[in-house]
């Protein structure tokens, strides 16, 4: 009788506990899309360009993967892994680059995520957010500097701002 009762409470735990297992089968995120992506980095590269910058711009998705790749053909040709290591590490990190450079100095508790294999820890690297979600993120290489980076990639959100907030 025993057996029984514990294989009618097993049977039931399997029964109540099936909604919740199908649920966290399956995720529903939001990403942005490659229109928005190439919008994002042409944006960017005009900025750069008006400043008198020749610099690369990568879009990655959420989870880092590239999206577009633009180089200005004066651009150096270490610009278009740096812009697309950058975009990576914001999006992995859901941090910009700027702030982990100030959070990983030599001697902070985060100086090992100078480390990491294909993290680029210089200014010019953004997430892109809208709607509460991350959607991607931006990098841009080749400024006289991170902070002139990091002005071409918000030039390059602010041009797409208006289709991320829905």
């Amino acid at each position: 009788m025993r057996l029984q009762h514990l294989l009618a409470a097993m049977t039931l735990c399997v029964l109540i506990s099936s909604p919740v297992r199908a649920q966290e089968a399956t995720v529903t995120y939001k990403s942005l899309g490659l229109e928005l992506a190439l919008d994002a980095a042409r944006a960017a590269l005009a900025d750069c360009q008006k400043r008198g910058y020749q610099v690369a711009v990568a879009v990655v998705d959420r989870f880092g993967t590239p999206q577009v790749l633009l180089r200005d053909r004066f651009a150096g040709p270490h610009t278009p892994p740096t812009a697309t290591g950058k975009a990576w590490t914001a999006a992995t990190f859901r941090n910009s680059t700027s702030e982990l450079n100030n959070v990983s100095q030599p001697g902070m508790m985060q100086a090992g995520l100078r480390n990491l294999p294909n993290v680029v820890i210089i200014g010019g690297g953004l997430m892109i957010e809208g709607g509460g979600s991350t959607l991607g993120a931006i990098g841009v290489s080749g400024a006289p500097g991170g902070d002139a980076d990091e002005a071409c990639a918000k030039a390059g959100i602010a041009a797409i701002q208006d289709k991320l907030d829905f």
